[in-house]
């Protein structure tokens, strides 16, 4: 598996996981709001730790939003620079990588 497979998987697995958090941070404030009318002390506590671990989840659901955001600037500027810096040789690439891609098209009807 090459480096590039790898941070392309690595970028697929962590943006599955802000996806899953995500929806996990969303049940939970809707459990919270459902759960707003009952009363009872163990229910406050509960609900008062459920809160706080929200609000640490949110913060680093952002702070890894962030984190993919700047991997996914700094792939593209690094493409950006190697584009630049050798045309032909991406022209090459992309050209192999097109008659791959039609060949496997081809083949498969």
């Amino acid at each position: 598996m090459t480096r590039r497979t790898m941070a392309v998987e690595g970028e697929v697995s962590k943006e599955k996981l802000m996806q899953d958090l995500r929806a996990v941070v969303g049940d939970a404030e809707e459990l919270l709001r459902a759960t707003a009318g009952q009363a009872g002390e163990k229910v406050a506590v509960a609900r008062e730790r459920i809160q706080e671990n929200l609000a640490v989840a949110k913060d680093r659901l952002v702070a890894a939003e962030q984190a993919v955001v700047a991997g996914t600037k700094q792939a593209a500027r690094v493409t950006d620079e190697y584009v630049h810096e050798n045309p032909w040789r991406a022209v090459g690439i992309a050209a192999g990588a097109g008659l791959i891609i039609g060949m496997l098209i081809s083949r498969g009807r």
